[in-house]
């Protein structure tokens, strides 16, 4: 978790680059969720889901950017929060950001399934109708694949919020309501995906209402994380 060349980071730069790019990441995730997958795929019709993606492959391959670089920003994060929260614990900060690496690594693995969805829906049309519709279907199956295996990392994240959660409310130096709201946050995730884990008729989407306080703590990062160094000792300003 150390960056390259040695270099460190202060608690307030911390601040900055994790509220920048969880702001960076909350764009391209909505990019490409609602703005590709909800308008090209379509739950249960193989046929129509490929069609759409034949229709519009460059917004799709886009999608699949835009996924990809969230994975890569989640790195970024991970690190730039252990920092800013290492001053409430060391320990507990890294593990925190080990959570949140290996739910970066889960949702690479998903991102993987979008990309192999690209060729069956693109070769389906020049093939035979038996054939195509079989190609159609491995297509809309991988996209399925890719919000299963999502779903299950955020397992991963949620604990990692919880963790957040934790550091915040105990360091002194972020509103405990913050910490608070991102507890929430994480038992919203842990109990969606363990719900579709655990029941296949499971629909709540519990995260869309206790989500909320990662998106609170962004704007926290980025309007007052600057003033935190003010409030440590020195030897906590930096860590490598």
């Amino acid at each position: 978790m150390t960056p390259p060349g040695g270099a460190s980071l202060t608690v307030r730069d911390a601040a900055l680059v994790a509220g920048t790019g969880i702001l960076a990441m909350a764009l391209l995730a909505v990019f490409a969720n609602f703005g590709v997958l909800e308008n090209l795929v379509t739950e249960d019709d193989a046929a129509r889901t490929a069609r759409d993606i034949r229709g519009s492959e460059a917004l799709f391959r886009f999608g699949v950017v835009a996924l990809f670089l969230v994975a890569v920003l989640d790195v970024v994060v991970a690190w730039a929060l252990r920092v800013f929260f290492q001053p409430a614990h060391k320990g507990i900060a890294t593990l925190a950001a080990w959570f949140r690496l290996a739910y970066a690594a889960v949702l690479l693995v998903a991102v993987a399934q979008l990309v192999g969805a690209l060729p069956p829906a693109k070769d389906a049309e020049s093939l035979g109708a038996y054939r195509a519709d079989q190609l159609d279907a491995e297509a809309l199956m991988r996209i399925d694949a890719f919000h299963d295996i999502w779903d299950a990392g955020l397992i991963f994240f949620g604990v990692h919020l919880l963790l957040l959660g934790y550091l915040a409310f105990r360091s002194g130096y972020v509103p405990r309501v913050l910490g608070v709201l991102l507890v929430l946050a994480g038992l919203g995730y842990l109990v969606d995906s363990l719900g579709a884990f655990l029941s296949s008729g499971y629909s709540t989407e519990a995260a869309v209402f206790t989500g909320v306080g990662e998106l609170i703590l962004m704007i926290w990062l980025l309007a007052k994380g600057r003033n935190v160094g003010s409030r440590l000792p020195a030897q906590a300003e930096t860590a490598p």
